[in-house]
């Protein structure tokens, strides 16, 4: 890859994949500049070559794309209002974090006000995910700015286009309503084989490889098995993620009954486990069957 006509990026927001997708960024040769809040977050770029500035507005102001990484809506409305005085005309803005396709569209608006494009590009695959760079990248805007950021998502993960602004938050939702349920559902398997007096771990083995089989079977499974509750996708950004989708539901005047429930799951396990793994699901699950407990092992936070 020649590097000397990369464009220059910055990247809002140094968090838990905000770190490791722009560590990739570095690597694959982009200037970069990293800000976040709390600048010793964005400190270890440093070691890879990125410029740390200390205000967001220095981070922006000679940036061709901007990327942002950060925890909800309104957090990156209120960062793009503080940049958008600094944005040179042409720049693209690609927001990654998942928020509602509402606030993606406000967004947009307002930084097409000043003739700044933009992408709403939210990810799935977590921490993994992302230190691999195989994220599944949703996308909504323009066909030509989407073939403008083409190479940088690929070396996050893979894009695909799904319609215009607001559209990759909404497939961000249904991925995380697909998600949320079928990490409820293997917590259900499991102890349901375990209160029935199968081997959780063969009975998980067994159906592996079937019409059962999926990505959260595999790994959110073997985490239940394990007890590793120790973060990757949190328990905090699941519960968020299904306020929105029933927020998008009701917009689109939808009952989701299946999605009500695990809605309430997540929610009521914001209390306890608010920065725990998803898997922790399989805590309300015992909660509710007092008595049955999945294995041996000890809890790991």
């Amino acid at each position: 890859m020649n590097t000397d006509k990369l464009p220059r990026i910055a990247f809002v927001g140094i968090g838990l994949m905000g770190l490791p997708m722009a560590s990739r960024l570095l690597r694959a040769g982009y200037p970069l500049l990293a800000w976040n809040r709390t600048r010793a977050k964005a400190l270890p770029l440093a070691e890879l070559g990125a410029d740390v500035p200390d205000s967001l507005e220095e981070a922006v102001a000679s940036a061709d794309i901007v990327i942002t990484m950060l925890e909800a809506g309104p957090i990156v409305q209120r960062v793009v209002e503080d940049m958008l005085p600094s944005l040179k005309t042409g720049t693209l803005v690609i927001d990654m974090s998942s928020t509602r396709q509402s606030e993606a569209k406000d967004v947009a608006r307002l930084l097409a006000s000043r003739q700044i494009a933009f992408l709403d590009a939210p990810v799935s695959g977590g921490v993994v995910g992302a230190e691999a760079g195989t994220l599944a990248i949703m996308v909504g805007g323009s066909d030509d700015d989407f073939r403008r950021a083409e190479p940088v998502f690929n070396v996050m993960g893979r894009p695909t286009l799904v319609g215009p602004n607001g559209a990759g938050q909404v497939a961000k939702l249904c991925n995380q309503l697909i998600v949320g349920g079928t990490v409820a559902i293997v917590a259900e398997a499991m102890l349901l084989a375990q209160a029935g007096g199968a081997d959780p771990a063969a009975m998980r083995a067994a159906i592996r490889g079937g019409f059962a089989e999926s990505r959260i079977l595999e790994v959110h499974g073997q985490r239940m098995l394990d007890r590793n509750f120790k973060p990757g996708g949190q328990i905090k950004s699941q519960a968020k993620d299904h306020v929105n989708i029933m927020a998008a539901a009701e917009d689109a005047g939808l009952q989701l009954p299946l999605t009500t429930l695990v809605a309430d799951l997540f929610d009521g396990l914001l209390a306890s486990y608010e920065s725990a793994d998803q898997a922790a699901a399989l805590l309300a699950l015992e909660e509710l069957n007092k008595g049955i407990r999945l294995g041996e092992k000890a809890d790991q936070f």
